[in-house]
């Protein structure tokens, strides 16, 4: 057995029968054990999606390489392991960035594709997927497909947010976006209840990027922040700074205490109802890859994040009564980000986005009762027509999956035989 293996949450931790790290496409990968095969990246899945416990997994942050670029159309193809960070770094020197990109650029693409991830765009560009123009992959018979809307089109939409188990993604050729400047104006804004966030977020159809922060002292209050990039070359284009604070081992920082506290001084910090401020996109989308480890201010027992989703036509009756359901004194977070999804569909047969509000809170890790009341909250997000994100999932329940993902079904005839996760194990009935 290999040594304890973790998501970026922390919890939980758990063995492996031998984790191979890839190097090349065609190293050798050993599918004829008995036992099955994960793909992993970095890890930065805060729940057991990227976790094969007492099995393997196949580490793929090595397949790191740039292969094509069309300069023209902004198309880019790369191995599965490469970072956003690293295509960045590629793509803004050549005035282009990426089309979607989540809280943090230290994930993998082929991580990016298997989550789907989604970010402060949504409402413009939908979800990482719908950038996807095609990828290869590779099955454990030994077949390699190149997959997309017109060939391989099942294996295509089941593969997109399909948490690594319809096969090994080796190559992704995805779409970015025309960037002449790498500056962001942007604007915050106060809001002191949900029906202002609301207000707000319909406001601001002509902001390309939009996310608000939510006080848990006061559920109703929080920032509200929105961009665009510069489009002139007024500010210079360059990329964002190396220095970075370094937590090396386990703080017991969060409490109760120090999240209010935390949060109190937070809402407090911005003194009149708007600002204007033109940002860097490093600290505009990546506030916190400033800080190395950031997950161990939580300690040594890990955390959980909580993310759902409902629909428009749910948040008044549904919204406060699942943010109250979660939150207490005990039970408070400093990290609450509320924002909205628009209309574009997602690709995956398994993606998480939907039109509606999501909202994205972490816990430290505490035991039954926070169990217990993320077992209460998935109710009420499936009575209001939601879901949770597995990538962000170390707890759900078999029943709550299967309300919130009814085409698990038909993902599971994709699912390749030698492909499984401590997820897919805890969930799924097959």
């Amino acid at each position: 057995m290999t040594d304890f293996v973790s998501s970026f949450g922390n919890y939980p931790k758990v063995q492996h029968n031998n984790i191979y790290y890839l190097n090349w496409l065609d190293d050798d990968i050993n599918f004829s054990d008995n036992i099955s095969i994960l793909p992993y990246g970095l890890g930065k899945s805060y729940g057991d999606s990227c976790l094969n416990s007492n099995n393997n997994l196949i580490v793929t942050r090595n397949l790191n390489r740039l292969i094509e670029f069309d300069n023209e159309n902004g198309q880019l193809t790369v191995e599965s392991g490469i970072t956003l960070e690293e295509c960045l770094e590629f793509l803004i020197p050549r005035g282009w960035f990426l089309p979607v990109t989540p809280g943090t650029k230290l994930i993998t693409v082929g991580g990016a594709l298997a989550n789907d991830v989604h970010g402060k765009n949504h409402h413009k560009a939908g979800s990482f997927g719908n950038h996807v123009l095609g990828f290869e992959l590779l099955r454990s018979d030994g077949t390699l497909l190149w997959c997309s809307e017109e060939i391989n089109s099942d294996l295509f939409f089941a593969s997109i947010g399909g948490i690594g188990l319809t096969g090994l993604i080796t190559k992704i050729k995805f779409r970015n976006i025309r960037c002449n400047s790498t500056y962001i104006q942007s604007e915050s804004i106060k809001f002191k209840s949900l029906e202002e966030f609301l207000d707000l977020s319909n406001e601001s159809e002509n902001f390309e990027y939009s996310v608000s922060w939510l006080d848990t002292n006061n559920l109703h209050s929080g920032i509200f922040s929105r961009g665009n990039f510069i489009r002139d070359d007024s500010y210079p284009s360059i990329l964002h700074s190396r220095k970075k604070i370094n937590i090396p081992f386990n703080l017991d920082f969060i409490n109760p205490l120090t999240v209010k506290t935390f949060n109190t001084l937070y809402y407090s910090k911005q003194f009149e109802k708007k600002s204007k401020n033109i940002i860097h996109y490093d600290s505009f989308f990546y506030p916190l890859d400033k800080i190395n480890n950031w997950n161990k201010f939580y300690g040594k027992k890990g955390f959980l994040q909580y993310q759902f989703v409902i629909p428009f036509e749910s948040v008044n009756k549904y919204l406060s009564k699942i943010l109250k359901s979660i939150t207490s004194f005990t039970n408070s977070s400093f990290l609450t980000v509320i924002k909205t999804f628009g209309q574009i569909k997602s690709k995956g047969l398994m993606s998480f986005p939907m039109e509606g509000v999501t909202v994205a809170i972490d816990f430290k890790f505490t035991g039954f009762n926070l169990l217990k009341r993320l077992d209460y909250a998935d109710k009420l997000v499936a009575e209001a027509g939601g879901r949770v994100y597995i990538a962000k999932d170390a707890r759900m329940s078999q029943k709550a999956f299967m309300s919130f993902y009814p085409n698990h079904i038909h993902f599971s005839k994709f699912i390749d035989n030698k492909f499984s996760s401590d997820f897919w194990r805890r969930v799924s009935i097959l």
